[in-house]
């Protein structure tokens, strides 16, 4: 590739519409919300960064090595995640010179152009980090040093940077069997930072999840209850689950291959635990324990008051051989069709109009946003549509999602943005980009005068701040 070293510049007007009369409403709506505080009430961050607040040790271990959407793209094109320092399943890594892992990232930066990576890294590499040069192989070093020597200060800790990037409350994501000691140590510090986890059970959950049997039994011993009775197994969620609440948690999160759901009665769902707790079930078996724990969840839901996040219709690890070797979550996710209309009737036949019950969906699957996700929403008093998720978190898909949800569901049977990323510094860049596209969204509106241009400011305000706020609780 030639090397470019024109000037790195973020356009003020990007992502706003061409035409002009549209831009002019969408540079005033976004004057309105882009000072707004963050809600982040979903996503990875690590709870250790806040809790002991120790400098983030290189451009590498920050940039590059949590985010695969970055490390995927580079994967596509043949480049060995050895290369790239990603730690393997075991923990271990190669002997890999971040320095060196970063120009191999570097150099094959013009990939990521036109994707929302270039959009959320450039972010970063410009108003983070004050750099004025696009990042390629002749600027590695440049990059590499300036990031580097900066994380170094006390201004880039993650506690300053917190505060830096205006965040009013984060939400990161453990398991069951996590202690929560970073929380706790948080907590303790006397840090105004408001950091609170979410529930994911799915290791112990999911019969199919390679961790289930060792999970469950670390489970059972971290809970004092016999969790290979079904009895047992379900008060140890329920005392987790409110342990979980003590620590600040205000939502629940499932990943789980489909939106099955189950209502099954007590004796069927008791011979089908006891099928998955001696290793002697089947596919089907697996999909009806999901889908039974799923309205269970529901059920403690109602009583505990934690939000219900459902993340479905994704085939995760996708490629085997990179899973054995790396371990989970390492961008070979991949969408599939997903029903919500026949898969969820038997949770809403039994808490679609129980009061209090908050389930927020999620797809991958964008042929169901008015087929199915914005009808059932704009219908259950319970069902709310999470934003646009992985691969349509950008700005197509966030306006897909807008003009495909909006005569169904409105605005207001959403719940605002959410960045859901390992990537810290990239959550200011990914909040703005979903501010501007709805900003750019609602400018249409105003142009066509279907809305009024002070209801699209407080409907701008709502997508940005109070929804996400509303939505979890928070």
């Amino acid at each position: 590739m030639n090397t470019d070293t024109r000037p790195l510049t973020l356009n003020e007007d990007r992502l706003f519409p061409p035409e002009p009369t549209q831009r002019a409403i969408a540079r005033r709506l976004y004057a309105q919300v882009a000072h707004l505080p963050i809600i982040s009430p979903h996503g990875h961050t690590d709870p250790s960064w806040f809790a002991g607040n120790a400098p983030f040790p290189n451009a590498t271990e920050l940039l590059l090595v949590p985010d695969h959407y970055v490390f995927r793209m580079l994967y596509s094109q043949g480049i060995d995640l050895d290369a790239l320092g990603i730690p393997r399943a075991d923990g271990s890594r190669t002997d890999v010179d971040p320095r060196e892992a970063w120009r191999l990232f570097a150099s094959n930066f013009h990939l990521f152009r036109g994707t929302p990576s270039s959009l959320w890294l450039n972010h970063v590499f410009h108003d983070v980090f004050g750099l004025r040069v696009r990042l390629d192989a002749a600027t590695a070093d440049q990059y590499y040093d300036t990031i580097t020597i900066a994380l170094q200060t006390p201004e880039f800790r993650p506690r300053a940077l917190f505060e830096r990037f205006n965040i009013e409350v984060i939400a990161t994501t453990e398991s069951p069997l996590d202690p929560l000691q970073h929380h706790a140590a948080i907590r303790d510090s006397g840090w105004s930072g408001r950091v609170i986890t979410a529930y994911r059970p799915d290791s112990v959950i999911d019969p199919e999840h390679e961790q289930f049997a060792d999970a469950l039994h670390h489970f059972g011993e971290l809970t004092g209850e016999d969790v290979h009775d079904w009895d047992g197994y379900l008060r140890a969620h329920r005392q987790r689950r409110a342990f979980f609440a003590s620590m600040g948690a205000t939502s629940s999160d499932h990943g789980h291959p489909s939106c099955a759901t189950a209502d099954l009665p007590p004796a069927e769902a008791r011979a089908l635990f006891e099928r998955i707790v001696r290793g002697r079930f089947s596919a089907a078996d697996a999909e009806a324990f999901r889908g039974q724990m799923l309205t269970e969840m529901a059920a403690m839901s109602l009583d505990d008051g934690l939000v219900m996040q459902i993340h479905p219709g994704c085939f995760r690890n996708h490629n085997h051989g990179l899973f054995e070797r790396f371990g989970r979550d390492k961008g070979a996710d991949i969408p599939l069709h997903t029903d919500y209309v026949h898969a969820l009737k038997p949770l809403l036949d039994r808490f679609g109009n129980a009061p209090g019950f908050r389930l927020i969906l999620f797809t991958l699957d964008e042929s169901t946003y008015a087929r199915e996700l914005a009808p059932l929403a704009g219908h259950y008093p319970c069902l709310f549509l999470g934003p646009a998720w992985w691969f349509h978190d950008a700005p197509e898909g966030m306006w897909r999602f807008r003009e495909q949800t909006l005569s169904s569901a409105g605005f207001y049977n959403t719940v605002g943005f959410n960045d859901d990323t390992r990537a810290f510094l990239s959550i200011p860049a990914r909040h703005d980009v979903a501010r501007r596209v709805d900003c750019a969204f609602l400018a249409k509106l105003v142009a066509e005068h279907r809305l009024d241009e002070d209801a699209a400011v407080e409907v701008a305000v709502d997508l940005a701040y109070r929804l996400p706020k509303e939505a979890y609780n928070l």
